[in-house]
């Protein structure tokens, strides 16, 4: 490279090349940083937009189940985005890098394997003394070590009688399947994969064949299908504490069936039922049903006494029409009435109903942390006074509208739900809406899509056996695998009268 400090060359010809030399080299360097700039700002523009689909008003761009993996690939691509954005700026002259944000503390009860990295010389490298040790930097790297098999070996002695010939030995303890390979853990671990995180059996055998144990898909059904008959007195206490509360949350979706010698599927359905979301008992059940009738919700709810927030469908009208019943309806669906119509047409007057409808969203915002009663005290001074304006509203808006129209069939749709719309009102237990129930249905969601079907309709009901117990683990802050490991390791001995023990909110680890 020429540098001006450098003589100047001879004669003047010479000189002309230097300077058009550094004439070019000076067009080219502008022109990279011109196409550097044009890069960041992209870049910038396509950050903040991802940022603003990540953060920002969550309205209802995709379906709930797709939201999940929808932020998976967003999450990814913030982070390329920001990775190339900051490559690009290094690459400016001058430019220093951007402030990285501090890195997430780990864990603290994960255990730490310390790597030291000391200097092979004590000597300085400038002076040639001593160094003296004055602290210490340390930075710390989360790493994995994937699941490893091991094998029990249960070694007993026997035991033999010289005078009578009696053999003799320590019996077995009582195991999930009688002298069957796996232990509690490896089948805890093919539930959870299975129920909790959407695993299918055939993808978990090729898990398992990376590791060289092979464990065909059919054997791994065997045992998933020995494991629920364990666990089915279990769900039946569940199910008799859930029914004992007085305020449930109903909600049904659809789980596609094989017919038996058709090849084909037919469609079952899971129907679940939650206590609320500030109940002290927090449980889940669900029930598999081979239709969607008034029957099933019927036979389920039996003895039920109290209020039941559903989304409106109308096969829950037998079960409404009991006198002990009182249903709450959902603001959500309400809601969504509203914006789809607003999403296709941009109206208004659909606008106006969503900005009402947040209001008393906000509202439950800040009243989410009282207690029951303070909770209905506050609703009926705030929210209540709103309702009474925006059914006026409903009501007048309706008139002006052409019947039949989008518009129209969500304003009826409200008010033909009324009554039950202001029930959460008086009772500050009650939600303003079902989607803490609808939350428990997206396990279920994610898995139809990973393994399409259900092999039977005994499959069905064993899906309902274990997705219960998963999902009642999640609200109470459980382990779902711990649990299901130790529960499987207590039922064969467990007398029937302590099963209430092993019940999630109750549950405690094992020695």
């Amino acid at each position: 490279m020429i540098r001006l400090s450098d003589p100047l060359p001879e004669p003047y010809d010479e000189l002309r090349e230097v300077a058009e030399s550094l004439l070019a080299a000076n067009r080219r360097q502008a022109v990279e940083l011109k196409v550097k700039t044009f890069e960041i700002e992209a870049l910038k523009f396509e950050l903040a937009r991802l940022k603003r689909w990540r953060f920002g008003a969550s309205a209802e761009r995709f379906h709930p189940d797709q939201l999940g993996l929808f932020e998976e690939d967003l999450e990814t691509d913030l982070a390329a985005v920001e990775t190339r954005q900051a490559l690009a700026e290094v690459a400016l002259p001058g430019k220093t890098p951007r402030h990285r944000p501090k890195r997430q503390i780990l864990p603290a009860h994960l255990p730490r394997i310390e790597h030291r990295h000391a200097l092979e010389s004590c000597a300085c490298g400038h002076c040639g003394h001593e160094l003296t040790v004055i602290g210490e930097a340390i930075s710390e790297q989360l790493d994995l070590i994937p699941a490893q098999f091991f094998v029990h070996r249960h070694i007993r002695p026997q035991y033999a009688c010289r005078h009578c010939d009696t053999v003799t030995a320590v019996p077995m303890p009582p195991q999930v399947i009688d002298k069957g390979l796996p232990a509690p853990g490896l089948l805890a671990h093919i539930l959870v994969s299975k129920y909790a995180d959407h695993q299918p059996l055939y993808r978990q055998a090729v898990m398992y064949a990376r590791q060289g144990v092979f464990i065909p898909r059919s054997t791994q059904a065997g045992w998933v299908g020995a494991s629920e008959v364990l666990l089915e007195p279990l769900v039946e206490r569940l199910r008799v504490h859930l029914l004992a509360e007085t305020y449930l949350q109903a909600d049904e979706t659809r789980l596609p069936v094989l017919a038996p010698g058709t090849g084909k599927t037919r469609t079952g359905y899971l129907w679940v039922y939650r206590t609320g979301s500030w109940s002290p008992l927090q449980a889940v059940v669900f029930d598999y049903a081979e239709g969607r009738g008034q029957s099933w919700p019927e036979a389920f709810l039996a003895g039920f006494k109290g209020t039941l927030q559903i989304d409106g469908y109308a096969g829950y009208n037998a079960v409404l029409a009991w006198q002990d019943i009182v249903e709450a309806a959902c603001w959500a669906h309400v809601r969504r009435a509203f914006y789809d119509v607003f999403k296709a047409t941009r109206s208004p007057v659909a606008a106006e109903a969503l900005r009402r409808i947040r209001t008393l969203y906000e509202i439950e915002v800040e009243l989410k942390d009282l207690s029951p009663e303070a909770r209905a005290v506050q609703r009926q001074a705030r929210s209540e006074p709103l309702l009474k304006d925006f059914r006026a509203w409903l009501d007048d808006t309706l008139l002006k509208l052409p019947p039949g129209s989008s518009l129209a069939k969500a304003i009826g749709y409200a008010l033909g739900r009324w009554a039950a719309l202001r029930v959460y009102l008086r009772d500050g237990r009650i939600s303003i809406d079902s989607n803490p129930v609808e939350r428990a249905l997206r396990g279920v969601a994610v898995g139809r899509r990973n393994y399409l079907f259900a092999g039977s309709a005994g499959g069905g009901r064993r899906a309902a056996l274990v997705y219960s117990l998963i999902e009642t683990c999640k609200l109470n802050g459980v382990d779902p695998y711990a649990y299901l490991k130790d529960v499987l390791i207590r039922l064969p001995t467990q007398k029937a009268r302590d099963l209430d023990d092993l019940l999630p909110w109750r549950w405690r680890p094992g020695p």
